[in-house]
């Protein structure tokens, strides 16, 4: 599977384009449709799939969906624990805190977060929706994963869980 990163929007949101097989998925489409259309470089979009419904998340969502017709996942229609989406074939985990709606996505051993995990942090809990005691049960909840697992986090760099169990302040 390939990933590409593309930052969008005036808060750096990271929006990922996972391309397998000549297909791909659209994750959290933050802002710059242009752009993301550009990275999408001729394979077929099969869906969109949002980590969380805040506005830096989603700018493009609504021109996304148009220009492709294609479905939008979420936590409304994923389900938790396995989840396949054409050849796509992932893990949605509930993971509250930052949102009421927050869900991460692991694909082997690549998870995407949104504004869960960040490099050394968590997401803001006092935003509308956020729940400081929901984002500690989650916390807890992917601490029983492998080590190993890439973290691709909804703004600034990639880490990994070894590595967020390590140095993350709130993992511990």
């Amino acid at each position: 599977m390939e990933i590409k990163t593309i930052v969008v929007g005036p808060l750096g949101t990271n929006c990922y384009i996972l391309i397998q097989e000549g297909q791909c998925l659209i994750i959290d489409p933050g802002e710059e449709s242009q752009k993301i259309k550009a990275a999408v470089d001729g394979n077929q979009v099969v869906g969109i799939v949002i980590t969380h419904y805040h506005f830096d998340h989603i700018g493009a969502l609504e021109s996304l969906k148009s220009f492709y017709q294609v479905p939008v996942f979420d936590h409304h229609n994923l389900k938790e624990g396995s989840n396949t989406i054409e050849h796509f074939i992932f893990e949605m985990i509930e993971t509250p805190g930052h949102k009421e709606d927050s869900i991460s996505l692991l694909f082997s051993n690549h998870m995407f977060v949104g504004d869960f995990i960040f490099q050394n942090s968590i997401g803001r809990t006092d935003l509308e929706g956020g729940d400081f005691s929901e984002m500690n049960k989650s916390i807890e909840k992917i601490k029983t994963y492998s080590d190993d697992i890439i973290i691709y986090p909804g703004h600034g760099p990639k880490t990994t869980l070894g590595e967020e169990k390590r140095n993350n302040m709130f993992f511990r």
